[in-house]
């Protein structure tokens, strides 16, 4: 008896992201502005990017091929603030790495 073999088939859901809603905008922060020195971008992305989508984002968006992508993510966290309880709101960052000569220019 033969075992059959299946194959993941991208729902048409997947296939028609939209490559240019990915990236939210670009993280401004002292230590975004350091790894800018070293041609690493950071940016915050949607919590269902991948490490693929967020770099044809990037080529669609600023027209330069990343090398690397890494991804971090930081989880919502419960607070108690001034006598209530709330909620931190999780997000989801991208530093993308560039070859040599490649910049982007956010103004």
């Amino acid at each position: 008896m033969a075992k059959k073999t299946t194959k993941a088939v991208k729902t048409s859901a997947q296939a028609s992201v939209d490559v240019t809603k990915i990236l939210v905008g670009p993280r401004f922060t002292e230590k975004a502005a350091r790894l800018t020195e070293g041609r690493a971008y950071t940016f915050d992305v949607m919590p269902r990017a991948t490490k693929l989508e967020i770099k044809k984002a990037i080529t669609a968006v600023y027209g330069v091929v990343p090398t690397k992508v890494a991804i971090s993510v930081t989880k919502p966290k419960n607070v108690f603030v001034r006598g209530r309880f709330g909620k931190q709101s999780g997000s989801k960052k991208a530093v993308v790495y560039l070859k040599k000569g490649d910049s982007i220019d956010f103004a």
